[in-house]
């Protein structure tokens, strides 16, 4: 394993941050630490990092304990939301900054720095300064900046929580792309399910400081271990006792003895699907998800009735 925290706890006075959490994240896979603010996932990523000591339990890397280690000799790269690049250096001379206190021959740092600029997609910004890029451009420097002393691990606090949408998307595929060419351990936090279901090989679900699940993103959101995962993982209704996700919720024209009587209260198209909002005559409202072609064949109009069931549906033991 490259990474292991064993029974890990962390206390801020009265507020219990960790609760003897316990995680391995396997060498050369990405790994999404995925959960509510509030849920202990930035304290386990500092803690791992040496940016917090916990107050109890263990942190090691590589096969080596390191929970006493210094920041510096934990051979981890750091990648914070608010990226904070000295102003005063250009692009080459902050990815190179990491490798000049390290004193690495200077033809060594002059090769590396210029085929991480390269990699991420920076080749020919060298002499910029960072007040002179996009968002996403003093993103992917400060991802280069972590990476130029080749640490055993990538550690990355909601590095794209501070971009717009589109470019977060894009940063997505390019920071999947660029794990696929690096291969280095990587762990990312967020709160944005749809990020850690796209990037991730392994989902750390977690909930005021214990960790809910761990498992591939399909795995945890087709087999939820709980309640909380089933919320909090992908969109979903809660109806009685039972979830049911809104591609599982088939709607008819005519009932079949099987289903229940709804009204459309509202149609939200979203280029290759549709989102049907309705409620159903006991006074349960749920939405529905269908494909741009199934809702154009049943000509759907809001304050319509129709016949809805689920196809499958879970309950969870309390």
């Amino acid at each position: 394993m490259a990474i292991e925290a064993r029974n890990v706890s962390k206390r801020f006075g009265d507020f219990v941050a960790l609760d003897d959490v316990s995680v391995e994240v396997e060498s050369g896979s990405l790994t999404a630490l995925l959960g509510p603010s509030g849920s202990g996932k930035s304290t386990l990523l500092r803690v791992i990092a040496g940016l917090e000591q916990p107050d109890t339990g263990a942190v090691f890397i590589s096969g080596k304990e390191a929970t006493v280690l210094a920041p510096q000799k934990r051979g981890v790269g750091f990648v914070f939301q608010h990226y904070a690049p000295f102003k005063h250096m250009t692009v080459w001379e902050n990815v190179a900054f990491g490798l000049k206190i390290r004193r690495r021959p200077k033809a060594e740092i002059r090769a590396r720095v210029d085929q991480l600029l390269d990699l991420v997609q920076l080749a020919g910004l060298g002499k910029r300064y960072p007040a002179q890029l996009s968002g996403g451009q003093r993103q992917r420097m400060a991802l280069a900046r972590a990476l130029a002393p080749e640490p055993e691990v990538l550690l990355l606090d909601e590095p794209f929580g501070a971009l717009d949408a589109r470019v977060r998307a894009e940063l997505r595929e390019w920071l999947r792309r660029l794990h696929d060419e690096v291969h280095v351990t990587t762990v990312f936090v967020t709160h944005d399910q749809e990020e850690a279901l796209e990037l991730a090989d392994r989902i750390v679900v977690m909930n005021r400081g214990r960790v809910e699940q761990i498992a591939p993103p399909r795995e945890l959101y087709d087999d939820p271990e709980n309640a909380f995962v089933m919320s909090f993982v992908g969109p979903v209704n809660r109806l009685g006792d039972a979830w049911v996700r809104p591609h599982d919720v088939e709607l008819r024209l005519e009932p079949n003895g099987s289903t229940q009587e709804a009204q459309i209260e509202r149609i939200v198209r979203l280029g290759f699907e549709t989102r049907v909002e309705l409620v159903r005559d006991d006074g349960e409202r749920l939405s529905a998800q269908l494909s741009r072609d199934e809702a154009d064949e049943l000509e759907l109009e809001p304050g319509q009735i129709v016949y809805v069931r689920a196809t499958r549906q879970r309950t969870f033991s309390a």
